[in-house]
């Protein structure tokens, strides 16, 4: 698939990562390597997919290197969102030897993590690949890294709910039993939201649909149900509001999700605990 558009600014790239060299390379800079590497020796080395997966973010990678130092040039051999076998090698970085050992983590750590929401999401898209649903993130981000794990998201073929809390109406249950009940909740935000703004709502039971319904919810969030209950929900709502399940979805259950019928599938892990796509940099001899 073609990579969606990168999220950051040139500034807000760099400014990304030179908080990551800093704390990797702190006061004193790669002792090991500045003990052990004369200061102009020369190296290419090449960054190598272990096991497969979906790429994500091949320009903060990059941008790692050459931040790092001086006298380096970077080559990408891939591309974001694209789909790589075990052994493929993605990204050439060649010049400096000391510079390209003293990026190698940062660029890994950026690009492992990324890239492993980007193959999380790839494989549940593929499992309800057979239905209409959607995979979606939610707001269950790394502090700081937030715009770069959705755009991994989208590289993997998902699509991103809320950036933050200005973005939408999302009534939850703190707010339902702050409000007063589902109605009121939803009442009182439809009085106050303007005319551009959705209202979402997230149910719990089956019988505060009406509820939220009747009050003008447009989205209907079933959370930690199961698909049968799910598919009965889908059932009286109808086509009335837009239906979305959230809760303990896995890459096992979430195509039973995905088959009750619901619209969105919204998955905090893919971004909060995703694993690592196993890369590693290799110094050519």
């Amino acid at each position: 698939m073609s990579a969606p558009e990168f999220p950051l600014t040139p500034t807000a790239l760099d400014q990304t990562v030179l908080a990551a060299l800093a704390e990797d390379l702190g006061v004193a800079g790669d002792l090991t390597s500045n003990l052990t590497i004369a200061e102009d020796a020369q190296a290419t080395a090449t960054i190598v997919a272990r096991k497969p997966g979906v790429l994500s973010s091949l320009a903060i990678a990059a941008r790692a290197f050459v931040l790092a130092g001086e006298g380096v040039t970077v080559k990408a051999l891939n591309s974001d969102g694209g789909l790589v076998e075990a052994g493929t090698a993605v990204l050439e970085v060649s010049g400096n030897a000391r510079t390209i050992l003293a990026g190698e983590r940062t660029a890994l750590n950026f690009l492992g993590h990324l890239s492993g929401v980007a193959s999380e999401t790839r494989k549940l898209v593929d499992a309800v690949s057979h239905t209409s649903a959607r995979i979606c993130c939610t707001r269950k981000t790394t502090p700081g890294l937030r715009a770069l794990e959705k755009y991994a998201v989208r590289c993997g073929g998902g699509f991103n709910h809320r950036f933050g809390l200005g973005d939408g109406v999302l009534i939850k249950d703190n707010h339902i039993i702050a409000a007063d009940g589902v109605a009121a909740a939803v009442e009182n935000a439809k009085a106050k939201a303007g005319h551009m703004v959705k209202i979402e709502v997230e149910v719990d039971h089956i019988d505060q649909i009406e509820s939220a319904l009747g009050a003008g919810a447009d989205v209907i969030m079933l959370d930690n149900m199961d698909p049968p209950t799910m598919a009965r929900a889908v059932q009286l709502i109808a086509g009335r509001a837009v239906v979305e399940a959230s809760g303990s979805i896995t890459l096992g259950t979430v195509a039973a999700v995905a088959e009750s019928g619901v619209d969105v599938i919204s998955v905090g892990w893919i971004t909060h605990s995703a694993p690592c796509l196993d890369l590693g940099l290799d110094f050519q001899d």
